[in-house]
């Protein structure tokens, strides 16, 4: 067992303190470079001391351009970015931070087109190359999800393996892969674990909208955590699903500018404001999707989700819309509302201090009225 408590960490967008960037997003005409992004991330990791969070999941495009096959000028940024990967790398040790990518939707190691499968494992080898460079141990993964159903679940879930089968060994070292919530459930990743060991991410939300197999929680979570290599501490996603009303912009019909004309707008209709006979677009309330992310993490929930795990050692990705404004709330609710859970975080009686200052960061990433979105890569359900 490790000794060290578990990590909580979040995806790339730094909400906390305005005007931290987490990669170099200039257009291929600016020549943005790997660079300039690992000098962001060396401000981030700054940040990341400083508020004590030890987990980070790195943008998917730090080598901007690096993979793309019209424009050769950027392939060998990897390799020319050599000492300051290395670099970073001292420092994230150093600073025992974990570090991961989640290579976007667009990798698909189980496409039917060759093409669309090696230009994926082009992506997937440079990300474990920087992963590489930098010195990270095995902790430090790459996370994918099995991709498309392409009409045919069994076919497509065994084509994931031939893919797995053509990556370059530091790939294999260091993919993993999740169950997602509309195709692949946490029984098809098991399934294709069982066949090739790639070990598995466990995703809490995913597995409530997506488990036909009926198999439970716990039995997943255990399964999921056994699929990992003797002496590497696995990880999980955890995330709440939105519960507020959606609005979604929609055109206002002929008919329906009639209506507000002559009868007014229906009774009950759930819209905000009222459709007017002048009214091009209406704003519509709807319900929402349960496998949308929440902006923050429930924190009721995610105590009894670790309670149920009790002796499973294993750290946790948030994936809530706020990204490091929830895990500081999070960590402070726990502090409140669940002392034991925060104990395993290494959260304690006397770190007051420490939830105080979570709590004024909070607030005051709150009120820089930074974008508030999903990250990356896109979720499966939003694609």
């Amino acid at each position: 067992m490790h000794e060290r408590p578990l990590r909580m960490g979040f995806p790339v967008k730094v909400m906390g303190r305005p005007g931290l960037k987490s990669n170099d997003t200039r257009r291929w005409r600016q020549n943005p470079h790997l660079k300039t992004s690992l000098e962001y991330v060396d401000a981030i990791l700054d940040y990341l001391a400083r508020t004590g969070i030890e987990m980070y999941r790195m943008s998917s495009d730090l080598a901007p351009y690096a993979t793309h096959p019209d424009m050769p000028q950027f392939h060998d940024m990897v390799a020319e970015s050599d000492a300051e990967l290395a670099a970073m790398g001292r420092k994230a040790r150093e600073l025992d931070i974990r570090l991961s990518f989640h290579p976007s939707q667009f990798v698909l190691l189980n496409s039917p087109d060759p093409a669309l499968t090696a230009k994926s494992i082009w992506d997937l080898s440079s990300q474990a190359e920087m992963l590489d460079r930098m010195g990270m141990g095995p902790e430090a993964v790459l996370v994918t999800h099995v991709g498309g159903v392409y009409d045919n679940r069994e076919e497509s879930r065994a084509r994931w393996i031939e893919g797995y089968n053509q990556c370059p060994g530091h790939v294999r070292r260091r993919l993993v892969l999740e169950n997602d919530d509309i195709r692949f459930s946490a029984a098809d990743v098991l399934w294709i674990h069982d066949r090739c060991g790639v070990p598995l991410i466990f995703d809490y939300q995913h597995h409530w909208c997506l488990n036909p197999e009926g198999l439970a929680l716990r039995t997943a979570l255990e399964r999921f955590i056994g699929s990992w290599p003797e002496g590497v501490r696995p990880k999980i996603h955890f995330s709440s699903p939105r519960t507020e009303m959606r609005e979604i912009k929609r055109k206002v019909t002929d008919k329906e500018r009639e209506a507000a004309r002559t009868a007014g707008p229906p009774e009950g209709a759930l819209t905000k404001g009222v459709v007017k006979a002048t009214s091009r677009v209406k704003t519509v309330l709807l319900p929402p999707v349960w496998t949308g992310h929440a902006d923050f993490t429930n924190p009721f929930e995610f105590a009894t989700f670790m309670r149920d795990a009790a002796g499973l050692e294993f750290d946790v990705m948030l994936e809530a819309k706020t990204k490091d404004l929830s895990l500081l709330r999070l960590r402070s609710d726990l502090l409140r509302y669940a002392p034991d859970v925060a104990a395993r975080f290494g959260a304690g009686t006397g770190d007051a201090a420490r939830l105080a200052e979570a709590e004024r960061m909070l607030g005051a990433g709150m009120e820089a009225g930074a974008d508030i979105d999903e990250g990356e890569p896109a979720a499966l359900s939003e694609g």
